[in-house]
């Protein structure tokens, strides 16, 4: 089951989606809003997946869905927590700077609270005050909970696990390091994420979604080249259920609330550093990868960060070469 919310008012209004994105029906009788939807799941769970099979079926009205169109599939959120699941890319942020990356984590997850009051429709504009900034895209993978009780176990996590999607996790990186020093973590850094067009049931993913991962190449571009193709599920080194469970271990989290994995990131086949698609690597997830690498290879980094006009793509694809969660593509402005 595939679920989307058109633009409609400030929370969207809530359609489902056909398999090949190509349709949708209006869920409105079942619930008017995802967020509605998440509160309620149990009940319109099996009323939304039926009305996704009559849609599969052109048994009810439908439309012509346009990614275009699409809003945030959770325009307000009432939490967004992003990761740093591939502790490949944490490794090679902190030896491009010198420093030594301590042992614990390796066992205990690292997690920030992100701004979800706005979430970016997948093809809103990154809006950009000032290029020296430092403005960054980072592709990752997100998973949408329902309530979830205080101090839940990995394993019971995973079933709380209601929806699976693709966030554009943007990041202004020269703003992270002030603020870091403060000890007190992300805010001017962090602005608005934007969304996948559409949010999958795990059941729907079949085995590309297992052991709490989403298998399979993120696609990432920029200015129509191939930047990025990470798998997700290669060099996780905790899974969504590990990262819930590290969430709600001292809070009960709240329907709806969005958990990322952090920049998708895959070591090269030789154990190093990866490598950029040009070069025959599997390329990076985010620019300030490629910095670390060229930093680490070179003494110094290259690759600029995104400037006003520089368009950036994030899409996952099946195995038949279809988009599973649309694309988000937005230029920076």
């Amino acid at each position: 089951m595939k679920l989307a919310s058109l633009k409609h008012g400030r929370d969207g209004r809530l359609v489902v989606v056909s398999n090949d994105l190509h349709w949708y029906t209006d869920a409105f009788l079942i619930a008017p809003t995802l967020q509605a939807a998440l509160d309620d799941w149990e009940r319109c769970a099996p009323r939304l997946a039926a009305l996704a099979e009559s849609l599969e079926h052109d048994a009810v009205p439908k439309g012509r869905f346009h990614e275009r169109e699409a809003d945030a599939p959770l325009p307000r959120a009432y939490q967004w927590a992003d990761g740093s699941a591939y502790v490949n890319h944490v490794e090679l942020v902190r030896k491009a700077r010198g420093a030594e990356m301590p042992e614990s984590f390796w066992t205990d997850p690292l997690m920030y609270q992100g701004g979800s009051d706005t979430m970016l429709a997948p093809r809103d504009p990154i809006p950009l005050a000032d290029e020296a900034w430092g403005c960054d895209c980072e592709g990752e993978i997100v998973v949408v909970t329902d309530d979830v009780p205080q101090g839940v176990s990995r394993e019971e996590a995973l079933s709380h696990i209601k929806l699976v999607g693709l966030v554009n996790d943007v990041s202004l990186r020269n703003l992270i390091p002030a603020e870091l020093a403060k000890g007190f973590g992300f805010v001017q850094s962090k602005p608005a994420s934007a969304l996948s067009p559409v949010l999958v049931t795990p059941e729907s993913l079949g085995e590309n979604f297992r052991d709490g991962k989403l298998h399979g190449p993120l696609l990432v571009s920029i200015n129509g080249q191939p930047f990025g193709r990470a798998d997700a599920g290669v060099d996780m080194t905790f899974c969504f259920g590990t990262l819930i469970a590290h969430l709600a271990k001292t809070r009960s989290l709240g329907a709806g609330s969005i958990i990322g994995s952090g920049t998708v990131s895959n070591r090269d086949a030789d154990g190093g550093p990866g490598r950029p698609v040009s070069d025959g690597g599997l390329g990076y997830s985010c620019i300030a990868e490629v910095r670390m690498v060229e930093t680490i290879l070179k003494g110094k980094p290259e690759t600029p960060f995104l400037k006003a006009g520089d368009q950036v793509r994030i899409e996952m694809l099946d195995e038949r070469g279809r988009s599973i969660f649309g694309a988000i593509e937005q230029t920076v402005a």
